[in-house]
């Protein structure tokens, strides 16, 4: 692949990267309610996801879960029960503790737990490997051949974009998050409007069409 194409391809995926959608919505969201670290793992954890993605395209999963609404509705069920029950989560999660040596040391989960939320909130999300099917062919020269290794190439660059705009995502919101939440009823209105947000992106699942 020339350089060319890779220059393009990085650029169409920061601006991607940068558009509203689920993960980054969802990196803001965990973010602010939990910390700038959480928020890094949950970004780990989308941009590991993408694995999953990227074996779906070369493998063929993908052209499956387009072409097969069970295979399709499977997948987006999943996700939107899996969003379903972090909006409960936050919707019941009682304020912490801000004051005294022990302020902002606890987030309820290890980093481990963040990770993994982030790649099942990625990996049950059937349209981005539909998306993956649609994108990633526009940048592939077909007379270079090894179709599989560009595929690869071009999903690792999108993997290093996402990693870098969800980080400064994931901190900027952060630290919005440890400056605005210092009393017991802001953090229940982050708690809440988390919840909303969470209830919401499972309704648009929900109602994707292949």
């Amino acid at each position: 692949m020339t350089l060319e194409i890779i220059a393009a391809f990085a650029a169409t995926s920061i601006v991607l990267s940068l558009a509203p959608g689920p993960d980054n919505i969802f990196v803001l969201t965990q973010s602010a309610m939990h910390g700038p670290q959480a928020g890094l793992m949950v970004t780990l954890g989308l941009a590991t996801g993408l694995l999953f993605h990227t074996a779906a395209v070369v493998f063929g999963l993908a052209a499956l879960i387009q072409v097969s609404v069970a295979a399709f509705t499977t997948l987006k069920v999943l996700g939107a029960a899996y969003l379903i029950y972090l909006a409960w989560k936050s919707f019941r999660a009682a304020p912490m503790e801000t004051a005294g040596p022990e302020a902002g040391k606890s987030r309820h989960m290890s980093s481990a737990a963040y990770y993994r939320r982030g790649i099942i909130m990625n990996a049950l999300n059937p349209k981005v490997s539909i998306f993956f099917l649609a994108f990633l062919p526009q940048f592939i020269d077909p007379v270079a051949g090894n179709i599989e290794g560009q595929m690869l190439i071009l999903a690792s660059v999108f993997f290093a974009v996402t990693l870098v705009v969800f980080s400064v995502v994931a901190v900027v919101a952060g630290k919005l998050g440890d400056a605005f939440a210092r009393t017991p009823k802001v953090q229940n209105i982050i708690n809440k409007t988390a919840s909303a947000v969470f209830f919401g992106l499972a309704a648009k699942l929900l109602l994707t069409e292949r």
